[in-house]
């Protein structure tokens, strides 16, 4: 019987898709699979057959049951925790009012945590015989599996995202202490390819034969959920969102947006366009804009070419760069459009940002840049493959004519912010795109929109290094050499804008020709099906 330890979501991204996935998969392969996590809305998921709540006074209430058409099925356990919730990167959850980066929380807040979640653990193993368990991120749920282990004896596995790995264990002694010892006990560690089994290798050196535990476990992709289509169907799968989309609540309004550049100028300081910023973002970010229907409704979906960009709108996924990007993108494709997915508090900042290079603000421009990540929030950091960038153009002369670009082609509807979509929505929007840009400037474990975007046909570029960098090899042997070095993009700073401006254009030419090679490869290589049937055998490998 196979428990998985996940301390958040099953909507979202990174873990939580990952996690979503192979349980799904896991039951159409007739497997039960208890699963301990926070989803608050079991009943939006088939493959959940009960969840249960654990509340501190001790009682268990049922949340949900229902029928599931899966020859197995999952059950979720929901530790009531408190107000806080420790997170790797903030993010909004609706029923936590303190959600709080690990690194900032005490450990006498950290070891509640743990505690909590241990003893539901523990009537979950007496009560359902659970034999083994698999544990998301380094830390803290590794920790309470550890502890489970140590008192019943079951083996566990680990699979560390980068996430945990970058934001809490290097950044804190005692994450890392924590971590090293469920690492050192671990039965087994899944990592993501070559690349994160590197980073685990350098960061847990002290764990004699880390290697020997280490097994490759490759993320997949839902191939009956994102599949290709004709350009001539795009608008008709348009519509079909836009049907999907009337029944849910809604977000960010437009009179949010108008009120913002209303108050842009040149003149402005950075505590006023602090200020302007964090009231524009008065409003629910997990949720689609209150507009998106009539945005999308918009584009010309027969003769528009479309990029994708889908992520957390935070600097280190790197939208910033493709904004910088895309004067130059549109001199050479001006029915080009940019549609941004996802939700963060970088979404206004980089409206403000594409307000001033369409009004030819340059000062604004220039104080975006330099103010960088202290406007969404973060530290104090430039953004910095903008700084390069900028610095280029000066260098050679180039501004003049950026700016006179900008002005021309950065129209109000050539950039398409849509708010936050699942899966639900976004497999009828990925499909409809010609190209996905993904220029994250921090190594990722891998990222499963890579994988979607390459499950629907659509031509994928990354950062060529870390997770998407062996995506990206993966793939490349499959193509041209000329027309696989387009989805690749410099991990150099100063040089990753530079290629966006001159390889988008082309990938979107050559887009419509590779799409049934890259479905191919998504389908053979990534498909959920054949991840989840290793991913069981591994598990059941280590029982004893």
């Amino acid at each position: 019987m196979i428990g998985i330890l996940h301390g958040y979501l099953l909507e979202g991204s990174g873990s939580n898709i990952w996690t979503r996935s192979i349980i799904q998969a896991l039951c159409q392969q007739g497997e039960t699979v208890h699963l301990i996590c926070q989803e608050n809305h079991p009943e939006r998921y088939d493959f959940i057959a009960k969840a249960y709540q654990y509340r501190l006074n001790g009682t268990v209430e049922l949340m949900l049951q229902q029928k599931v058409s899966y020859s197995g099925r999952c059950i979720i356990h929901k530790p009531q925790l408190g107000n806080t919730l420790p997170v790797y990167v903030w993010d909004h959850y609706e029923e936590f009012s303190s959600v709080i980066p690990m690194i900032e929380l005490s450990t006498d807040e950290i070891e509640v945590y743990l505690q909590r979640n241990v003893r539901v653990v523990s009537e979950i193993v007496q009560k359902y015989g659970i034999t083994v368990f698999h544990a998301n991120h380094a830390v803290l749920m590794s920790v309470v599996a550890q502890r489970i282990s140590h008192k019943y004896g079951i083996p566990y596995a680990i699979m560390p995202h980068g996430s945990a790995m970058e934001y809490a264990v290097k950044k804190d002694k005692r994450l890392f202490d924590y971590a090293l010892s469920a690492f050192s006990d671990a039965n087994k560690i899944f990592v993501i390819g070559p690349e994160i089994e590197q980073r685990v290798k350098i960061i847990f050196s002290d764990i004699p034969n880390i290697e020997d535990k280490m097994k490759e476990l490759n993320i997949g992709v839902d191939t009956s959920l994102f599949k290709p289509i004709d350009r001539a169907k795009r608008k008709e799968h348009i519509s079909h969102l836009n049907r999907i989309l009337i029944s849910l609540e809604r977000g960010k309004s437009p009179e949010l947006y108008t009120g913002l550049i209303q108050r842009l100028s040149d003149n402005v300081d950075h505590q006023s366009l602090q200020e302007m910023l964090n009231r524009s973002r008065d409003y629910d970010v997990k949720l689609p804009d209150e507009d998106v229907g009539q945005k999308l409704s918009s584009i010309n979906w027969h003769r528009d070419k479309i990029i994708l960009f889908v992520g957390r709108l935070i600097a280190s996924k790197g939208l910033q760069s493709i904004i910088a990007a895309l004067p130059q993108i549109l001199v050479e494709a001006p029915e080009t459009k940019l549609l941004v997915v996802g939700h963060g508090p970088l979404r206004e900042v980089m409206e403000a940002l594409i307000w001033a290079l369409s009004k030819v603000q340059r000062k604004l421009v220039e104080k975006i840049v330099q103010w960088g990540k202290a406007l969404e929030g973060s530290n104090l950091k430039p953004f910095i493959t903008l700084q390069h960038y900028f610095n280029n153009l000066a260098d050679e002369n180039r501004l003049y004519d950026y700016y006179k670009n900008a002005e021309r082609y950065m129209q109000p509807d050539k950039v398409i912010f849509t708010g936050y979509l699942t899966h639900r929505e976004l497999r009828y929007l990925f499909p409809c795109c010609d190209i996905a840009i993904f220029p994250s400037i921090v190594a990722e474990a891998g990222p499963l929109v890579f994988l979607e975007a390459l499950a629907c046909g659509c031509f994928p570029q990354g950062t060529y290094f870390a997770g998407m960098g062996a995506n990206i090899d993966s793939i490349a042997q499959h193509l041209p050499p000329q027309e696989a070095e387009l989805m690749k993009l410099s991990e150099d700073e100063r040089q990753t804008i530079m290629d966006i401006t001159t390889k988008a254009p082309k990938a979107l030419n050559i887009a419509a020709k590779n799409k049934p090679i890259l479905r191919e490869i998504a389908v053979e290589k990534y498909d959920w099906s054949n991840v989840s049937k290793k991913f069981a055998d591994e598990l059941t490998g280590v029982i004893k």
